[in-house]
């Protein structure tokens, strides 16, 4: 390792933890010095699979690193996040940002006053097939999405909005920065108290209407945006990977009665190649440490999400009183 090396650790090696700490074992330019974990014996037995040490403490882990990965739960984020910026050192927490505004406030004004640098874990923007469509995006008016997967018992703390649509909220945002000027929510438990499987529909000011489904309770696994704009239809799949762009010319002016000529689609797939997203993320978080730069997906950005995330799960509340649904109890607002 040289001097020029970012000094990471990992604190919190869940589900979510433990592949931070994989990608970053593998990363050039990086040294992975330690894991933290509540879980004494998940920490070290996760030190042990990548070849590195167990941190005793936050004191420990501040001494031996400059940037952290935090993936404990989402509750922890704000607390722990802040106790780690005030320290000294860069963080990129998972998503959601924190577990309110409030909160993700505190973050936000922590790395600010430390001059720290503050990412978010929204790592789908860093999916080729996202970067590719972004680059086509002109005035999107309709969006069809869908993010379904089949039941997993992690992050069951938090209700399938803030663990599973907030990708596409946030990607929606950095597709469409436009005010919303209305929005509607359903969403239900199917198998938790929390809920499980939600829709939204979202208009912004510009016109363009977005609907979301998010299900953690599905009998398959789709991760699929669709968008129309002027003349061309779009399609990410963010499994895949890949772009289809299918495009057709303005109908040309025609005589008075003369027959209609249908335009001839042409059809072109896009995309940068595969890489896993949470690698590209990674990297750019080290880049920012390094250069100093601002993240893609900074603390501004992860609050955004969450602030859209939050008037969806309003939404679903809202309607749940409407047809008075007895297993969303007001305890559930946040």
């Amino acid at each position: 390792m040289t001097e020029k090396n970012i000094r990471v650790a990992v604190a919190g090696v869940g589900a979510f933890g433990r592949n931070h700490v994989r990608v970053w074992k593998e990363l050039e330019g990086v040294e992975l010095v330690g894991v933290l974990d509540a879980n004494a014996e998940r920490a070290q037995k996760v030190a042990e699979e990548f070849a590195t040490v167990v941190l005793k403490d936050f004191d420990d882990l501040a001494e031996r690193a400059q940037a952290v990965s935090l993936a404990v739960p989402t509750a922890e984020h704000a607390r722990i996040g802040c106790e780690l910026l005030e320290r000294g050192l860069d963080v990129l927490v998972e998503k959601p940002i924190a577990a309110s505004l409030t909160e993700a406030d505190a973050l936000l004004a922590a790395a600010k006053r430390n001059n720290r640098i503050l990412q978010v874990g929204h790592l789908e923007r860093f999916n080729p097939a996202v970067i590719a469509a972004e680059k086509i995006i002109s005035r999107p008016l309709f969006f069809e999405i869908h993010r379904m997967g089949v039941f997993s018992p992690r992050s069951l703390d938090i209700d399938v909005v803030y663990d599973v649509m907030i990708h596409d909220l946030e990607i929606l945002l950095a597709f469409v920065p436009w005010p919303v000027a209305d929005l509607r929510a359903v969403g239900i438990p199917v198998l938790t108290d929390k809920v499980d499987i939600a829709h939204a529909r979202i208009e912004f000011e510009t016109g363009a209407v977005a609907n979301l489904t998010a299900s953690r309770v599905s009998t398959e696994r789709v991760r699929k945006m669709r968008f129309f704009q002027e003349h061309e239809y779009v399609s990410i799949d963010f499994t895949r990977q890949d772009v289809l762009r299918v495009q057709v010319d303005p109908p040309a002016a025609r005589a008075p009665g003369a027959p209609v000529e249908l335009p001839m689609p042409r059809f072109e797939t896009l995309g940068s190649g595969h890489e896993e997203p949470l690698l590209a993320e990674l990297r750019a978080f080290a880049d920012s440490v390094r250069t100093r730069q601002t993240p893609r997906v900074d603390g501004v950005v992860g609050r955004r999400a969450l602030e859209l995330a939050d008037r969806v799960m309003a939404g679903i509340l809202e309607h749940s009183r409407r047809v008075q649904h007895s297993t969303l109890a007001p305890q559930d607002t946040r």
